[in-house]
Parts: C-alpha cells; structure tokens; sequence
C-alpha cells in the first residue's frame, strides 16, 4: 500500500539556521503517528511544510502521490489535510457550532466567506449539508450540547476538542494535531486519548506532536523522534522507550521504564 504521506530528504533553512534537516518520514494509511523530540527539535516546524506554511529548501512532500511543496495552504487543505496549532485559535465570540460550521464551508462550492455573513450566496442543500456535517463533527467530540455556547465561555479541554471538531469538518484523510494534551489534567487527556482512537477508526490518518510521553507511548502506532531537526529514531513504542539515543536525547537517563 502506498503511503499517505511521505517527506523525501526534506529540508528548510532560515537562514543560517536548519530548522529540519535531511527529514524521511513515511505516514501510513490508517494509523496514528507520533512525531517527538526536544523544545526546538523542529516538530511544528514539519508541521507548517506540511501544511505549506513553510516550503522546504529542499527535498519533497507527496501526499497521496501528490507533490505538495508548491502549494498553497488552502490547497493544501482541499486536498485533505487538516491540523490544529499548539495554542488554541477559535473565534472566540461566535458560538460553538459557527467555529466549526466556518470549517465545513471549505467543503462547499461558496468557501470560507460563506460562513461568515453571506458574502457568496449559496444554496439552501448546501448549507443543509454542512450544517448536518459540522452537527457531525461536534457529537463526535462531545459538544453537541453545546451548539449555542460562546467559544470563549468553554473549559480549555472542550476548547482542544472544539479545535478538534472544527479540524475534523474540513474531512480530512490526514489530521495533524500539534500538542493536543497541552495543560489539560489527567482526565482530559484520558478523554482525548479515547476521542483521537475513535477519529482513528473513523478512517482518518493521525500525526501528532506530544511532550506527554505517557499519553505518546498509550496512544501511537509508531513515534518518529527528531533532534536538531533530524530524525535519530523510528519505530513502535516499545523500541522508541528503550532506543539509547532517544533516551539522552530527549526522554533523560532513568525515564525509559517510567513512560
């Protein structure tokens, strides 16, 4: 099976500085992906080529086959790739279901602008349809019960699956979800851990970015360590825990029997 995505020799400098180096990676269909490593390792940075917020300096990005280097983030996304950021961005005084009902209009044929007043007309089945789709994308994270609820008035857990939700209405075959447990309490990350599973067995292709090494090793299929933003590890949990360079690295002398 071809994979989803893959990352050739890919690199990128600011100048003077290599933020990724040399980078092979390989997503598979179907599975949940961790990508791990030191603050400044360079994970949002493969985050943002992917995305074509970066273009690499060199090497190539496919996606389904695809090379991606030369397009745009919007492209990008029409091509089904979807993300979240390390600091939460909503629309913080629109209602929960606006936030991800903007997310589902890059599905129609009025775009983005159609969710936010009516700038492009559009067709009442359409806006039938993507309404149906962002009710969709809000049960699956919990949150249909709070269709009405301001962004800002909701905890910061139910604002990470808000993220979620508003990610999942592009309908993405690849979503990207850059520290999604960041400073949420160990019940929530319990919550999430369940939610990014189900996402998984809905069809959808997970890479992550995550310090919580507990949540990593209970969650990945695979985990891909950079440092310096080069790769020095691949492969299942289990191998990644008891890697020795992973270990001095990142993890610290002793953690490897703790995660």
């Amino acid at each position: 099976m071809m994979p989803l995505l893959t990352m050739e020799r890919v690199s990128v400098r600011f100048g003077g500085l290599v933020a990724v180096n040399q980078l092979d990676l390989e997503v598979r269909q179907g599975e949940i992906l961790a990508l791990i490593g030191p603050n400044g390792a360079g994970k949002s940075t493969v985050f943002n080529l992917i995305t074509g917020i970066y273009r690499p300096t060199e090497g190539t990005i496919r996606f389904r086959g695809e090379i991606i280097n030369d397009k745009h983030p919007h492209e990008i996304a029409a091509r089904g790739i979807s993300r979240t950021f390390q600091t939460i961005h909503l629309f913080n005084e629109l209602p929960v279901f606006e936030n991800v009902l903007i997310g589902a209009h890059t599905q129609g044929k009025s775009g983005f602008l159609g969710a936010l007043g009516g700038f492009l007309p559009v067709k009442r089945r359409e806006e039938r349809a993507l309404a149906d789709l962002a009710r969709e994308c809000l049960a699956l994270v919990q949150l249909d019960c709070k269709v009405d609820e301001l962004a800002k008035n909701l905890s910061y857990g139910e604002q990470r699956r808000l993220e979620i939700a508003r990610a999942l209405a592009v309908r993405p075959r690849l979503l990207l979800l850059d520290e999604p447990a960041a400073g949420m309490n160990p019940q929530e990350k319990k919550e999430l851990m369940d939610l990014i599973r189900k996402i998984q067995v809905s069809g959808i292709t997970i890479l992550v970015v995550e310090h919580d090494m507990k949540f990593v090793m209970g969650l990945s299929d695979r985990i891909a360590v950079l440092d310096y933003g080069a790769k020095i590890a691949e492969g299942l949990p289990e191998e990644i825990r008891s890697n020795p360079a992973v270990i001095e690295a990142y993890l610290g002398k002793g953690v490897s029997g703790q995660c």
